[in-house]
């Protein structure tokens, strides 16, 4: 398995503003905290450390 980084959302301005809406209101420390959670939510989901590396690497990239 490899990172997928090709457009891969049905809805991609859906999932914006869900994102957007689910970090209304909170403090920056708690949007901080939601994303770590998030994180380490998505990479349970994938479970491939390598794909994770990969991805990982290409955020610190972009």
């Amino acid at each position: 398995m490899s990172l997928n980084t090709k457009p891969n959302l049905a809805s991609p301005d859906d999932f914006y503003q869900e994102l957007i809406d689910t970090h209304r209101d909170l403090s920056d420390e708690d949007s901080r905290d939601l994303n770590a959670r998030l994180i380490l939510l998505l990479c349970n989901h994938i479970g491939d450390m390598d794909v994770i590396s990969e991805a990982l690497k290409a955020a610190k990239k972009a």
